[in-house]
């Protein structure tokens, strides 16, 4: 579907951290060139945000800017939606259907989660790419377009390649350049600002006074890893102007019961995790120590307890075997 959106501008990406302001530079630049783009991240971190970022600010920005989600079709629907029908071609066909391709053209066509695309489909993509031509289901002529393609996915294409699940030469052609979206869990230092953008956006889009948040529960906030990104945070921040009722500020109650075991949760599991890696290094050190006294010992029995030649011998200082010597307090005698 055609989302036309002159009016949208870097104010919409919304982050202060360095990783954020390095990739909107990045979609500038990439703006300025007519080129596919391919913008990876995980689910929630705005890699349609960024899309309409490039083509808003692209010399394409007058033109159609289309959307369609490739995980949300079954194939034959997929196809029939990015590149239409004539009439007759099947069963219910009963006029011709203009696809999205031809719908985009001269504009900018965004297809999200293109590794949950078929092969058979990403052939078919791939010719538009590089002849700017493609059939309509049933059509004995081609149809030709001129499309600016920005993909998207949040699964790793090199790996689909290997298993025969992408095509190789598709995946250079949609990445000319490529654009990463970074997770939430990575750029915390954003969760404060993106929190009174969001409640913005709500109080907005609810035509109510926009509610603060206090100190206590933004704190609660930044401790969460967010594992669905900003799109977690809006859907949390929703909920809480609910609890919140009347009042003006968004406190710590306000927060979901649910969330707030969610929170408690994980920070419970990086405290385990912190104490097993504590008593893993313990081990390591303790397993260290015991190996070197053996070798001191064994050293010292060989020289018949020359200190100089079994220092020459561990290759060490004579002073660091004297303290070590002192340090496990070794001893003439049995081992």
């Amino acid at each position: 579907m055609s989302q036309d959106d002159p009016s949208f501008s870097f104010d919409r990406l919304v982050g202060k951290s360095q990783i954020f302001r390095d990739l909107i530079e990045k979609i500038k630049v990439v703006a300025q060139y007519d080129v596919a783009a391919l913008i990876t991240g995980e689910t929630g971190t705005g890699k349609e945000l960024a899309a309409r970022a490039i083509h808003y600010n692209s010399p394409r920005k007058d033109q159609e800017f289309v959307v369609i989600n490739c995980s949300a079709f079954s194939e034959s629907l997929l196809e029939s939606e990015l590149f239409g029908y004539v009439k007759g071609s099947f069963t219910g066909a009963m006029a011709e259907k203009k696809g999205l391709f031809e719908a985009a053209d001269k504009g900018t066509f965004f297809l999200d989660e293109i590794g949950d695309m078929s092969p058979a489909l990403q052939a078919k993509i791939l010719r538009v790419l590089q002849e700017g031509t493609y059939f309509k289901i049933g059509a004995t002529s081609p149809v030709k377009v001129n499309v600016r393609v920005i993909a998207a996915t949040n699964r790793d294409l090199r790996e689909l390649i290997r298993e025969g699940k992408f095509r190789e030469d598709l995946y250079y052609r949609i990445n000319v350049v490529s654009l990463h979206c970074p997770p939430l869990r990575e750029r915390k230092e954003d969760v404060e600002v993106l929190t009174r953008h969001i409640l913005a956006n709500i109080a907005k889009k609810n035509q109510e006074p926009k509610k603060e948040i206090s100190p206590g529960a933004m704190a609660i906030l930044k401790k969460h890893d967010w594992p669905g990104n900003v799109r977690e945070l809006e859907n949390e921040l929703e909920k809480a102007v609910i609890f919140s009722s009347e009042k003006k500020i968004v406190t710590e109650d306000s927060l979901s019961p649910d969330f707030l075991q969610r929170v408690q949760n994980r920070q419970t599991e990086l405290l385990e995790e912190a104490a097993g890696a504590v008593s893993l290094k313990e081990i390591k050190r303790q397993a260290v120590e015991q190996i070197e006294r053996k070798v001191i010992q064994r050293g010292l029995e060989k020289t018949n307890w020359n200190k100089t030649a079994c220092a020459k011998l561990l290759r060490i200082s004579r002073v660091d075997l004297i303290r070590k010597i002192a340090r496990y307090q070794i001893r003439k005698g049995p081992f």
